[in-house]
């Protein structure tokens, strides 16, 4: 049985589709107009986990992932320029140019991350005609209204606006700053769509029905609801995103796609917590909002990283620091060492009916139901780490005799896809000439030639393979 907490009541419950063995998931993406940091990251990696757990319970996964290539301004509140505008004023581009490249970037970063590319990566860009339709509908059954800068949501229309986060709109309302535009009728109320400024032409803008005449460009919210309704059906089983998204973003989402249909947008919504860098808000005056990049070059790969969000819950706030990064690297290597005995148990030794009732073969095959379990227990990738490791440190002290590799190849089976920590592919079999190098090097050990030893061992650390001499045997593994 899957448990989720919903945001929406605040508590954990059973989850089930609406149509048995389908899922249909929207996850907010991001915005293309910068290089990705590690914050940024955790969001996919929380609901890469989601996918993978979801398809370990049997069901099949539909879902969109939105690239906000247009519409987001500075401040969530509609306040601001456009973030791709200021992307293109800082790098001497077009929006259209600053859009291409991060969205690139952010595709290649999914790859490097093992993430599950979603069915639909949609581009805002590409959904402009479903967003003015949407706006238009909500126009017609009078949720709307127009003003100088453009077509706003009419909160006061819709009572249930403050239910999704509880916000206490009076409040809101009295401790409101000078607002950016004084013509909105409440302090809640949205941007659906914006009018470009009559002094400028902007990169990126669209003829529409609202503005007599005046092009303009959607708002960052109405995006999500027209990309998700169009692939997914008015009601979505889950929807993902970051807490941040709580009292803005998903609010808005909420009120519009609901107003539009009179449905439930969606039955179950997923916010995961926040990262910090060594106890402090990611910040670019701390420069402290590293990159991929920076990981790799300290020597840390993506999928070590990924090690480190997975060792958390994703309703936790995250800390990063090089040690916890640098942690959660050890215990990436050790699974690989462990990943990579697989080669090493023989096939004679792979009789099921004289090993299958071996106590660590046993553990190992109780392992993958263990671990899921903790997973299905709202995603608890602590306990389920903790379960796969214990198993590690098994067939660590065991004796290869007494470990079967189906076992094992089950256990590294269930950890790849349900975790995406990619043990299976990075550590093939090594080749037949650097097996050649350790049995000469275990013959020059038993007729005590360190000299050859040593010089057969630093051949082999040269081609990346470590060997340790331990009392269960000879093992070879991957530095």
């Amino acid at each position: 049985m899957l448990s989720l907490h919903n945001t929406l009541t605040n508590k954990t419950e059973e989850f089930t589709p609406l149509i048995t063995e389908k899922v249909t998931v929207y996850t907010c993406g991001p915005t293309v107009y910068s290089e990705p940091h590690i914050g940024n990251w955790v969001a996919y990696i929380r609901w890469d986990t989601l996918v993978r757990v979801l398809k370990a319970n049997d069901y099949t996964v539909e879902r969109v992932m939105n690239i906000t290539d247009v519409g987001h301004l500075v401040g969530d509140g509609d306040e601001g320029e456009d973030k791709l505008a200021k992307g293109a004023k800082r790098e001497g581009k077009t929006a259209w140019e600053v859009a291409a490249t991060y969205t690139n970037s952010f595709v290649d970063g999914m790859k490097a991350l093992n993430l599950i590319s979603p069915e639909h990566l949609t581009k805002a860009t590409d959904h402009i005609q479903e967003q003015i339709a949407l706006v238009e509908t909500l126009r017609q059954k009078g949720f709307t209204y127009v003003i100088d800068d453009g077509v706003y949501f009419n909160t006061s229309k819709f009572p249930a606006y403050a239910d999704f986060a509880h916000l206490d709109l009076d409040e809101l309302k009295a401790g409101a700053r000078v607002e950016y535009n004084q013509q909105k009728r409440q302090s809640s109320d949205f941007a659906l769509w914006k009018f470009s400024p009559e002094d400028e032409q902007r990169d990126m803008e669209w003829d529409n029905p609202f503005g007599d005449g005046r092009k303009g460009f959607p708002g960052w919210h109405i995006e999500c609801s027209a990309m998700a309704m169009k692939y997914l059906g008015e009601t979505l089983d889950i929807h993902t995103g970051g807490i941040d998204h709580i009292p803005v973003h998903h609010t808005n989402e909420i009120a519009q796609s609901e107003a539009a249909t009179g449905k439930q947008f969606a039955r179950f919504w997923l916010h995961n917590n926040h990262l910090k860098v060594n106890g402090t808000k990611i910040s670019k005056s701390l420069e402290n909002g590293f990159t991929l990049a920076d990981l790799a070059t300290k020597g840390y790969s993506p999928l070590d990283y990924r090690m480190l969000i997975l060792q958390s819950h994703y309703m936790s706030e995250g800390n990063f620091t090089w040690e916890n990064l640098e942690g959660a690297k050890n215990r990436r290597t050790h699974w690989r060492t462990i990943a990579a005995l697989r080669w090493q148990i023989h096939d004679t030794l792979d009789d099921e009916d004289t090993k299958a009732s071996t106590n660590v073969s046993a553990k190992l095959l109780a392992a993958p139901h263990a671990a899921l379990e903790a997973l299905n227990n709202d995603l608890n990738t602590p306990e389920s780490l903790r379960v796969i490791e214990e198993a590690m440190s098994i067939v660590e002290t065991a004796q290869l005799a007494t470990v079967q590799k189906r076992a094992l190849v089950h256990l590294l089976e269930f950890i790849d896809e349900t975790l995406g920590i990619d043990l299976l592919a990075s550590t093939p079999d090594i080749s037949d000439e650097q097996k050649q190098l350790i049995l000469e090097r275990q013959r020059a050990r038993e007729n005590k030639d360190w000299a050859i030893s040593d010089r057969l061992r630093d051949q082999l650390i040269a081609q990346g393979i470590g060997v340790s001499d331990a009392l269960s045997g000879v093992r070879w593994y991957y530095l």
